[in-house]
């Protein structure tokens, strides 16, 4: 049966039109119950429908078998509820998954997931497409309810037609919405409905799942005070509009980690001056969440205010004192130089709420027997969160999952539920798993989807791979790699030719033959961007058999690669390049370590080190070049850990050892990266994947030239080009303070900005600022990074070696992808770092008090930081510790100085520090510094 759809749509340029759409409607489309004999369809496919005996959990409200159905806002606010194992046979209409897809991704791929699960029993029903259950859309009647009334006509539909089942016991069907019309009209209709509560605290044997109902409605949530703390939110209508006019000005929210009083919004699409406003105040704040989309409106020139210097923790357990609130705020107004202010705003409003699912901990409430409880989040950032759970005692000490539902005005923090309870605080399994969720790194197992596109084992070289690859098996090539890396990228090689010039090669694993455009294996590749590595563990970006077997250049395997050689003078001067698919077989795999002592003995003079030695004395030409182009050499504390065989406990801890080849190997690696972005470029103008690093604005220097000058006062750094940064580093020595030059490039590095992938279509700056490059990109690691999979494949069409495919000729869909690449190689940063903390506390955790060297590396208004070199770690020391009495504290911001009663310490000085675990908040265990020296 055909009839049409008519609906009215705004088109980009601003006119109405009236669309007219065919819709076809059939009566072929299965109810997808399995004890259906009359539908001529039974449902195929993963989800396989409902079952014949619904197996649900028993209610008290309805012990007849029976499946659920519910509507939009329902499945919307209540996933956590629906992904249980206890919710089974549950139908979801197309008109809600189309509401459910329009409103919310994240929402649309959890439901389509649990769909997709044969144990779970849900079956999406296409109900706008059958005969019986459309509906057309009443004069004057709105879309909702439309849609309203269309979920209840195929709820009647439904229990109709498993009247006609000859079964002993008929199947019933619930309809579940927290519409309170909508209930109201479903039970006038005859159509047994109950909110999700109702239904839930039915279910008598599954007492634990009332905790994870999302608390919906504001109503009967507030606090008894009722008092009202923060403005009422505009209406998103009426922000858009004043966004339109300009009153109104709309951005990301960031929250400070160090004070909970204080935001920046980054404003999108703004004038530099005014990309960044300050938001101080709980009032100000207005109930935004770190990385919601808000709206803000600038406040008067003589209320702005600056950057605050005070380190403010929100640990108060009494969740409504304003009074303690006010006490704060007054802290962060102090006199400041007029320079400091900068633009400062309030937030009216939320245009999109980016709330995901929070790691944390319960902080039980003293109350004997109460159910409304703190969660305190692992991350900072993020506000404490009331829940209501029956599972206090169980859930203390523990790790869990909670959800943001709401933040009504008169709650000093937003309501949520319980979602998951993790394991144990301080397990090592535990803890990771919450930072990696913190980060948001996909780290589920490869599905088999992903995997059904890996080669048969055993795999080997045919004779079709050989057609179009030049045979590179007689060179001897090596690799040069840390320590038990089984994931190696990239392999060189280094002869003289009888012309007296060198052949340099560098060969990278050919990931992009194994892994072709669009399929699961692809797309998995392409979500996670990055392989993510922690102090004992290694997130994959690709499944293991490629990893660390098919694409590793391992010594002694035919592998195939993408081969970059240059014909080079002595003097690393490249007369050609050529780029090709090859087969390689590598001659050693060595460690660092390894090739230098290679270099170094007189003894050796194999193939092998020859080929090292020559590629040595290349790269310190190159590495001289580079530098005096103006390239940067920064400096950043690594730490290596040693782990205990048995326990996989750290029990030493040293910053890494650099040798002349972790250099060499570095700088053929870039001279590889910027050979092929040039070759990209050259052929696809519009769609090369390129990396650039922007030049920090001049802003960004102020602590670097006021830190070196405090030190020494003929201590200049120029920081107005990469070359005159480079260049006055490079002279910035002290006889008598023989680490000042490390500490100033540690501090460069704080002031750099981050290098971002980029389409060259959608870009005109391809500069790299660090590098003293023009163009740049990533060409040498395709087992850990996707962004060097894209640039794979535009080689391989730049030289004729594979073709193309739309996307990669798409700038949209490449900037798209580099947004994602941008976002995942944030977080796989962060979420290094947090190994790095999670693993230096239980290394101190055995050591007691431990005394060390120190420098200072920023002063606050109430601490200092410090650098403490031997461990290459960095922490606060506190002068306002609760329970001891408070010095008077007076701080230089021209000088960057913080004088603690009578004793002035100042960036860079050396001090001593005791260092130890405090563990009195086990949620947030963490390194305490006491200053020893000079006493204050």
């Amino acid at each position: 049966m055909l009839t049409s759809r008519t609906f009215l749509k705004r088109t980009r340029a601003g006119a109405v039109v009236k669309v007219v759409r065919e819709h076809y409607l059939r009566d072929d489309i299965s109810c997808g119950a399995a004890a259906c004999r009359i539908c001529p369809h039974r449902p195929d496919g993963p989800g396989l429908g409902l079952e014949a005996q619904p197996s649900s959990a028993i209610s008290t409200l309805c012990p007849r078998p029976h499946y659920l159905l519910p509507d939009t806002n329902l499945l919307l606010h209540q996933i956590d509820i629906l992904e249980d194992a206890a919710i089974k046979n549950v139908i979801v209409l197309q008109t809600v998954l189309q509401e459910v897809r329009n409103r919310s991704a994240p929402v649309y791929k959890r439901i389509r997931d649990v769909i997709q699960t044969p144990e779970k029993h849900f079956y999406s029903f296409t109900n706008e497409h059958h005969r019986e259950t459309y509906i057309e859309q009443k004069q004057g009647e709105s879309s909702n309810d439309r849609n309203d009334r269309a979920i209840r006509v195929a709820v009647k539909w439904y229990n109709e037609h498993l009247k006609k089942i000859e079964d002993e016991e008929k199947i019933q069907v619930i309809f579940l919405t927290n519409d309170r019309t909508n209930k109201e009209k479903a039970l006038e209709e005859g159509i047994t409905a109950y909110t999700c509560e109702e239904y839930i605290k039915s279910l008598k044997a599954n007492p634990d799942l009332v905790d994870r109902l999302a608390c919906v409605s504001d109503e009967g949530k507030e606090i008894e005070s009722g008092k009202i703390i923060f403005p009422e939110h505009i209406p998103l209508s009426k922000l858009q509009q004043g966004i339109k006019s300009g009153i109104y000005l709309q951005g990301t929210y960031r929250a400070s980690r160090d004070n909970y009083l204080e935001a920046t919004v980054w404003v999108h699409g703004e004038a530099e001056e005014n990309k960044e406003i300050i938001i101080q105040g709980l009032k100000h704040l207005n109930r935004a969440v770190h990385e919601d989309i808000v709206a803000v409106e600038l406040l008067a020139k003589d209320e702005w205010v600056a950057p605050s210097s005070v380190v403010l923790q929100d640990d108060g357990q009494n969740e409504d004192d304003a009074e303690n609130e006010e006490e704060k705020e007054n802290i962060l107004k102090t006199a400041v130089n007029k320079d400091m202010l900068r633009p400062t705003g309030k937030v009216v409003g939320i245009i999109k709420r980016n709330w995901r699912p929070f790691c944390g901990m319960l902080s039980k409430s003293q109350i004997k027997e109460a159910r409304r409880h703190l969660f305190t989040p692992a991350d900072r950032r993020i506000p404490r969160i009331r829940i209501e759970t029956r599972q206090a005692d169980t859930l203390d000490g523990q790790r869990i999952i909670v959800a943001i539902d709401g933040w009504p005005r008169n709650s000093r923090y937003p309501n949520g539920h319980f979602v998951k309870n993790l394991g144990s605080a301080g397990d090592k399994e535990t803890e990771t798993e919450v930072l990696l969720l913190e980060h948001d790194v996909p780290h589920q197992p490869f599905s088999q989807s992903v995997l059904s596109f890996l080669p048969k084992m055993p795999w080997s070289i045919t004779e079709q791979d050989m057609k179009c690859r030049e045979d590179l098996r007689h060179l001897c090539v090596c690799s040069v790699d840390p320590p038990g890396c089984t994931d190696i990228d990239d392999a060189l090689h280094c002869k003289e030719l009888e012309n007296g010039n060198m052949e340099v090669g560098v060969h990278i694993a050919d990931v992009s033959h194994f892994i072709r455009p669009g399929n699961a294996l692809d797309e998995e590749s392409a979500k996670r961007g990055t392989t993510v590595y922690l102090c004992e563990k290694r997130i994959d970006m690709i499944p293991e058999l490629l990893s660390s077997n098919l694409c590793s250049l391992r010594s002694d395997v035919d592998r195939l690669a993408f081969s970059c050689i240059w014909e080079m003078n002595h003097k690393a001067e490249i007369l050609k390049t050529r780029f090709t698919k090859s087969i390689i077989n590598s001659k050693a795999s060595l460690t660092y370590a390894e090739a230098q002592m290679r270099i170094d003995s007189a003894a050796m003079n194999d193939e092998i080190t020859t080929g090292l030695r020559g590629l040595n004395k290349l790269a310190k030409i190159l590495k001289k070049k580079r530098i005096d182009n103006g390239a940067l050499t920064l400096a950043s504390p690594e730490v290596r850990f040693h782990m205990d065989s048995e326990t996989h406990d750290p029990i030493d801890l040293q910053t890494k050892e650099l040798r002349e080849t972790n250099s060499m190997v570095e700088e053929f690696m870039l001279l590889a990266n910027v050979s092929v972005a040039q070759k990209i470029y050259e052929e696809f103008p519009e769609f090369a994947l390129l990396r650039k690093h922007p030049a920090p604005p001049p802003s960004n220097y102020d602590i670097l030239v006021k830190a070196a000058k405090s030190k020494a006062s003929n201590l200049e750094i120029k920081t107005d080009s990469a070359k005159a940064l480079a260049e006055s580093l490079d002279r910035a020595e002290s006889p008598a303070f023989p680490y000042l030059n490390t500490l100033l490039r540690i501090l460069a590095t704080r002031c750099m900005m981050q290098a971002v992938y980029f389409c060259s279509g959608m870009d005109n700056d391809f500069h790299h600022y660090g590098l003293a490059s023009p163009i740049y990109t990533h060409f040498t690691s395709p087992i850990r990074r996707y962004a060097d999979i894209i640039v794979h494949r535009l080689l391989a069409a730049a030289i004729g070696a594979d073709s193309t495919y739309p996307e990669l000729m798409d700038k949209h869909k490449l900037a798209d992808v580099c947004k994602n690449l941008n976002y995942r190689h944030k977080m796989a940063q962060y979420a290094q770092r947090a190994s790095v903390a999670f693993h230096t506390q239980l290394f101190f955790k055995s050591k007691g008090i431990v005394n060390e060297d120190a420098y200072i590396l920023f002063v606050r208004k109430n601490a200092v930081v410090v650098l403490i070199p031997k461990y290459g770690l960095e922490g606060t020391v506190f002068f306002e510790e609760k329970g001891q009495p408070t010095p008077r504290l007076d701080y230089n911001h021209e000088e960057l100085s913080l004088t603690v009663d009578n004793t002035t310490l100042h960036v860079f000085d050396k001090v001593k520090v005791n260092i130890m675990l405090d563990a009195s908040n086990i949620q947030h265990q963490k390194i305490r510094m006491v200053l020893v020296e000079p006493k204050v």
